[in-house]
């Protein structure tokens, strides 16, 4: 489907700025979207095609505006892509109830309310593609990350159970589950060592936001519901959710693997 107006969140840093930089450079209108309108502005103020819109993703008229905008365009979304995502590693022992909310309302509120706002409007004009980007922390279990992973497993489950509703509507929905990316997000997680040491057991290279860019335009191209990425880690993600106690019994030679990594990128 060739884009007529693409609507991304998250686009004021990592992934989501990546893409919007990359849809700029081919002049594809475009809606940005976050809560972070200093930056947005800083980055993409007076540049055409494109319209600001600062709110939270969690908030519904967030999306209600978004589809004045396009309204007032005269230019129907086909595609909304969902990168706007928070993380504030914690055990469970330790983490404020506060990061309970944070994570929801953002990482998995925020998809599913843009999802279904912008997907209805999708189904009644008979076209259009949704990419929500969950992560492989959607796929199993990683203690530290307790309600980031919750937060992401939300948005799979959902996006699965959604796109076999709109695709008889001519409405696509695809979930993307990157590994670790090199975003803030990253440098986040690096000041939690022992909490987020099982997100830097990978024994491969980290993922750059250009490479889920890429992934993203593949999936706009030929539709899927859902995309590991890389593939190989997506496999092992999804045997250890399936069957967690194998993941249990790889448990300590991927903290030993996170905690050799983690060391080499605080250096």
């Amino acid at each position: 489907m060739a884009p007529t107006l693409i609507l991304i969140t998250g686009a004021a840093s990592g992934i989501g700025l990546h893409l919007a930089q990359h849809f700029y450079s081919a002049q594809i209108p475009m809606i940005l979207l976050d809560i972070q309108e200093s930056e947005l502005r800083r980055i993409f103020g007076g540049k055409e095609p494109i319209k600001i819109l600062a709110g939270s993703v969690s908030d519904p008229q967030t999306w209600n505006k978004a589809l004045d905008i396009a309204k007032e365009w005269n230019l129907p979304i086909s595609h909304l892509i969902n990168c706007a995502g928070v993380i504030r590693p914690g055990f469970m022992a330790d983490y404020a109830l506060s990061d309970i909310d944070y994570h929801l309302d953002i990482n998995a509120k925020g998809s599913i309310l843009g999802t279904t706002i912008i997907g209805r409007e999708m189904k009644t004009q008979g076209f259009g593609h949704v990419i929500n980007v969950s992560s492989l922390a959607g796929l199993a279990p990683v203690s530290g990350l307790s309600l980031y992973v919750a937060s992401k497993f939300a948005v799979r489950g959902f996006s699965l159970a959604v796109a076999a509703e709109l695709k008889a509507f001519g409405v696509q929905v695809s979930v993307l589950c990157p590994d670790l990316v090199n975003t803030p997000m990253l440098d986040l997680q690096l000041d939690y060592p022992e909490e987020a040491k099982l997100t830097f057991s990978g024994s491969g290279p980290i993922l750059q936001p250009e490479d889920v860019v890429k992934a993203i335009l593949k999936l706009m191209e030929k539709p899927k519901a859902e995309v590991t990425l890389p593939a190989s880690r997506g496999w092992l993600a999804k045997i250890a959710g399936t069957w967690p106690f194998i993941g249990e019994f790889f448990r300590k030679s991927l903290e030993m693997q996170g905690e050799k990594n983690l060391k080499k990128l605080r250096k």
